[in-house]
């Protein structure tokens, strides 16, 4: 069995709502947020696809960046129950950063601006403390860095779902490196906005389905 990028989106968006089912509604089901841990590798390596195939990075780019803030009160009101909250970001704001480092990457022939790049993009997720923070652009420049090599890659992957958080839950990521490996470079049907409209609707529909529990 291959999986083409169509497919493996829908297992990402899945696994992601399963994840936030658990988060906001289910703090207490681990075995949701288990689940929910095959999601980011996923994206993230599907962002990499993205950006190799995308004709315009920074249509891309503008794309997530506006995502990225139309998410940001769904977001806030379904993980911490207010409108604004300055002490996380979403995971659009982690892409968008990955994006941008691939970017600058690409257009930096010097070695030593390329590291001073990564650093600087890690302390941006870092202070932003977008979800999975500095961690999280890391996972996408192991995607894009060895993205030839299909066989690192998906070590690689693996390899950092250990690293993430020795003992904690995001070890159970490398159930998505099957997922990953079984990729055969296809995109499959096209459902370029759909993710984008679903993080965020779902977000609400979720605060609000709480919001419902906690009344009765």
């Amino acid at each position: 069995m291959r999986l083409n990028s169509f497919q493996l989106k829908w297992i990402a968006i899945i696994t992601m709502l399963i994840d936030h089912v658990g988060a906001v509604l289910f703090p207490y089901e681990i075995g949701l947020r288990i689940i929910g841990r095959i999601a980011f590798p996923i994206f993230c390596f599907l962002i990499v696809e993205g950006f190799s195939h995308t004709r315009n990075v920074r249509r891309y780019m503008a794309r997530l960046g506006i995502f990225a803030v139309l998410s940001e009160v769904p977001y806030d009101l379904a993980f911490h129950g207010k409108l604004i909250d300055t002490t996380g970001q979403n995971v659009f704001f982690t892409l968008l950063l990955g994006v941008l480092l691939m970017y600058l990457m690409e257009k930096t022939p010097n070695i030593f601006i390329k590291a001073l790049e990564i650093f600087l993009i890690f302390c941006t997720a870092e202070l932003l403390e977008t979800d999975y923070s500095g961690r999280g652009v890391l996972l996408i420049l192991i995607y894009y860095v060895f993205r030839r090599w299909k066989e690192i890659y998906v070590c690689a992957g693996a390899a950092w779902n250990f690293l993430y958080g020795w003992g904690m839950v995001q070890n159970f990521g490398v159930f998505s490196a099957p997922f990953i490996a079984l990729y055969n470079g296809e995109r499959g049907p096209k459902i370029k906005y759909f993710f984008y409209v679903f993080y965020p609707a779902h977000l609400l529909i979720l605060h609000f389905c709480y919001c419902l529990l906690c009344s009765q």
